[in-house]
């Protein structure tokens, strides 16, 4: 069966490697028929060559591990050790070792739940982001009538922005350094700024403070930092991208003299928050026909992750379909 592998940095390879089989699967797990994928920036690491930043990088090389870094999949239960899940199911949510992007995927059946019929699968793999925004939200206080502020407004920081504004927020600030205020409107940010969160904290005038601050950036110490410095006395701060250092600097004088309250985490209950963002979905149809924005086959795998690490103001989802 083909897969695709990084054989060095920025580069993959189709491969052959052996048939998964149902005498694969362990208690739990699914077998799957690769029908697409999401190309997610928690991706990018591992397609730079980084190692040790995602849950299924092991230390081995990126060129070791078949179907790596892809997370985000929709495909067709061929069979299944799970209870939930029958062969013929198409279902959609996390491989669970980040190996994705392969023929057959071998996956954690409770990362996975069964989608709209009436979505192409590229549109479908838009759930499993959609999910880990939604369960972010679950740990905010409520956001009806508060201004929200997200940092990012890439695939997820516009995910953010829209089930912001969907709970009720009073107003939805986004900032990016790309210009982003056509694509923007669509997903209910009331104030497009376009500059550095560094930038956009400096200019900010005590009443235009957030009371909630979500940092959608990741990969990077500083945008936390502004984050926290942005947010109003007794507001909230959410750090929800992917961390690539252990330890972060925190001012604690601004958290302390401002009563701020930090939380993170990864997305738990996949199976609960999948069935929740489908029914999202369905409660608001053009949704994830907005957010997939380019389409690629999975012979162009490649254009797809060069496409995903170059700044675009037109592009939120890419997604890699079978």
């Amino acid at each position: 069966m083909w897969s695709y592998r990084i054989v060095a940095p920025y580069q993959f390879e189709r491969t052959s490697i052996p048939e998964k089989t149902p005498e694969c699967l362990t208690n739990g797990q699914v077998l799957l028929r690769f029908e697409a994928a999401g190309v997610c920036g928690s991706d990018l690491p591992g397609f730079r060559g980084c190692k040790g930043r995602l849950p299924g990088d092991d230390g081995r090389s990126a060129a070791e591990k078949d179907g790596f870094p892809i997370h985000e999949v929709a495909g067709e239960v061929l069979a299944s050790r799970h209870p939930e899940h029958r062969p013929g199911d198409r279902v959609v949510g996390w491989a669970s070792g980040f190996d994705g992007m392969m023929e057959r995927v071998v996956s954690d059946g409770d990362g996975l739940a069964p989608y709209d019929p009436a979505l192409r699968p590229a549109q479908a793999v838009g759930l499993q982001p959609l999910a880990c925004v939604l369960y972010a939200c679950e740990q905010l206080p409520d956001l009806a009538g508060r201004h929200v502020a997200i940092i990012g407004q890439g695939s997820i920081g516009l995910l953010f922005s829209y089930v912001a504004k969907a709970a009720g927020a009073r107003r939805v600030t986004g900032i990016d350094p790309l210009d982003r205020e056509k694509i923007a409107r669509a997903y209910g940010v009331d104030d497009s700024v376009r500059a550095t969160s560094d930038r956009w904290v400096s200019l900010l005038t005590p009443g235009d403070r957030p009371e909630v601050v979500i940092e959608a950036v990741g990969h990077q110490v500083a945008t936390l930092a502004h984050a926290i410095d942005a947010a109003a006395p007794g507001g909230t701060v959410f750090y929800f991208g992917v961390a690539d250092d252990d330890a972060y600097p925190i001012d604690m004088r601004a958290m302390l003299r401002k009563n701020l309250t930090l939380k993170s985490g990864v997305t738990l209950d996949r199976r609960r928050m999948l069935k929740r963002a489908g029914a999202f979905a369905a409660e608001h149809p053009d949704l994830l026909a907005t957010y997939l924005t380019h389409t690629f086959d999975v012979d162009d795998t490649q254009a797809a992750f060069e496409l995903a690490c170059r700044p675009d103001p037109e592009r939120v989802k890419i997604a890699i379909a079978g």
